[in-house]
């Protein structure tokens, strides 16, 4: 601890001791000591920000609502490390051992911090409400030790930086900051423009609990050597010796740690995985009687069983009531939504309009997926853009008579936009005078006010509405939750739609097109009747600026 002395003369520096010492005894210069405890501040920072950023990306991934779960890390690790700066302060009167235990705690539940986190999602299955389940609990408790052993941080290289060169409390702070926040800006830009996608979020999150180990166990015993004892030195040496092997181990069996967590979640065959800039696919099934599913982002967007059925009400209400020689999909990559449209006679142009690259490609080259969209993108009558849905819905010229929202959920916040009151003006704007639009809203019976959001946003947006549905046989369906364990039963569920037009289109469908036996002209006025029964009236729009979907 600081011991206190008589006051000094004006303009002298303060005497001060740790540990019995005055000043710490260095291998190097005062100057050349300074700079490299500095150095050690701007490489901590940056591991620790890739840390959290690293807990944001993995519990938005496997959960969801990117802003709830950024809020929940955010305010729990900002709250631990106020905590942890105050219990450092206990450690000040050993702060070379204390800084590097503390960095090699640190170094082993960031850096293991993703594959545990996958690992607990991929084998116990969905992450249930906001505060239930046992992966949630453990998102939390993440982010608690990993703001504690942050917060911890400063109060101790504060010490060890006074300890090479007294100087005024200002003084050290400020430099301390400046190191600390230029290296938080490394580890931000780093994160998602060379960690995420280049390794991953497990590789990456070892990678950087390896790089903290070295850069808090280097300065520590290379800088500070002198302020341990002989056995401290050893443990501490044996402890970081003991967390590189673990997280070299470790990164050693990611692949195989991956392969298996997939299988866990996706079941025995997946076929492909890849991760896009935009996000990612995994494709299973499709071949030896297995049904073709697809998911994305964790989420099953194609499922082999029902995926006709979505596809048909999600198209065919919306290209019966009127002309449909041009039809724009919005989403879509997969070329079902494109297939669908294409059974109908007299279209003459479809344009798809896809924000990831990846998933036309795979719809395009996998050969079952291309066999179940019918090849529609080797159609010459289908273009395909790809790009912000929004940014090429507001720069589209001309009109369509047929426009296909098939976008992700809008509970998920990166969609959220798609589902606003601006996007549907957009839309308004590119559809012709009879023109028809239909949206997939999600489903109506297990969150009927995101559902009817949507209508009223629609609504909003100056178009007249006919909300529908339509009833599935089982859970795992388009659109639906992340993957439950194989053999849990989730019973019946339905998804919604709305169609809209600049006057009140008719629900109906062609006569002349073959459907499932489920639609029907008279099934689908029914279920439109019974989704009418759940209507929450009064609901305002969801807009840019105040998004108003929760899940």
């Amino acid at each position: 601890m600081i011991e206190p002395h008589a006051p000094a003369p004006p303009g002298a520096p303060h005497p001060w001791r740790e540990g019995g010492q005055s000043h710490a005894r260095l291998p190097v210069r005062p100057g050349t000591g300074r700079f490299l405890v500095l150095v050690g501040v701007f490489v901590c920072a940056a591991c620790g920000l890739v840390y959290e950023l690293e807990l944001v990306a993995l519990a938005s991934y496997l959960i969801g609502d990117s802003v709830t779960q950024t809020s929940v890390v955010l305010a729990v690790m900002v709250f631990a490390m106020g905590v942890g700066s105050l219990a450092a302060k206990r450690l000040r009167c050993r702060a070379a051992a204390g800084f590097g235990a503390v960095e090699a705690a640190l170094a082993l539940v960031g850096g293991s911090s993703a594959m545990a986190l996958y690992a607990v999602f991929a084998w116990t299955g969905d992450w249930g409400g906001l505060w239930s389940g046992g992966p949630r609990c453990l998102l939390v408790g993440f982010s608690l030790a990993i703001g504690l052993l942050i917060g911890a941080e400063v109060p101790l290289l504060m010490e060890l930086i006074q300890r090479i060169r007294r100087q005024d409390a200002g003084g050290a702070v400020a430099d301390l900051f400046a190191a600390d926040y230029v290296g938080a800006l490394v580890g931000g830009l780093a994160f998602p423009f060379l960690l995420l996608p280049q390794l991953g979020q497990v590789t990456g999150a070892l990678l950087t609990g390896a790089v903290n180990a070295v850069a808090g166990g280097a300065l520590v015993l290379g800088l500070f050597r002198r302020d341990l004892s002989r056995r401290g030195r050893r443990l501490l040496l044996a402890a970081n010796l003991v967390v590189l092997v673990l997280l070299g181990t470790a990164a050693a069996l990611v692949d195989d740690f991956e392969r298996a967590a997939r299988q866990a979640v996706y079941g025995d065959h997946v076929r492909i995985a890849l991760r896009s800039g935009v996000q990612e696919e995994v494709l299973t099934g499709g071949t030896r009687g297995h049904p073709l599913d697809l998911f994305v982002d964790g989420r099953l967007r194609v499922g082999g069983s029902d995926e006709r059925l979505f596809h048909e009400a999600l198209v065919h209400p919306a290209m019966s009531d009127g002309p449909h020689g041009r039809v724009l999909v919005l989403g879509g990559g997969d070329g079902l939504a494109a297939r669908e449209v294409l059974r109908r006679p007299g279209v003459r142009r479809v344009d798809v309009v896809e924000p990831d690259p990846a998933l036309v490609l795979l719809a395009r080259r996998d050969r079952a997926l291309s066999a179940l969209n019918g090849h529609a993108f080797a159609d010459p009558r289908v273009r395909v853009w790809t790009g912000d849905v929004l940014c090429r819905l507001r720069h589209l010229r001309g009109t369509y008579d047929v426009l296909i929202s098939d976008l992700p959920d809008p509970g998920i916040t990166a969609s959220t936009k798609l589902y606003s009151q601006e996007f549907y003006g957009l839309a308004r704007r590119v559809l012709a005078p009879a023109g028809r639009l239909v949206v997939h809203g999600g489903p109506v019976t297990s969150r009927p006010r995101v559902f009817w959001t949507v209508e009223a946003t629609i609504r909003a947006a100056g178009l007249r509405t006919v909300p529908y549905r339509v009833t599935a046989g089982s859970a795992d369906t388009v659109g639906g939750p992340s993957p439950r364990p194989a053999g849990l039963s989730l019973g019946p569920r339905d998804w919604g739609f709305v169609l809209a037009g600049r006057t009140r289109p008719a629900l109906t469908l062609d006569p002349g097109v073959p459907y499932l036996p489920a639609m029907t002209r008279a099934s689908l006025r029914a279920d439109a009747r019974a989704a009418a029964r759940t209507r929450m009236p009064g609901l305002p729009p969801s807009t840019l600026v105040h998004p108003r979907y929760t899940r």
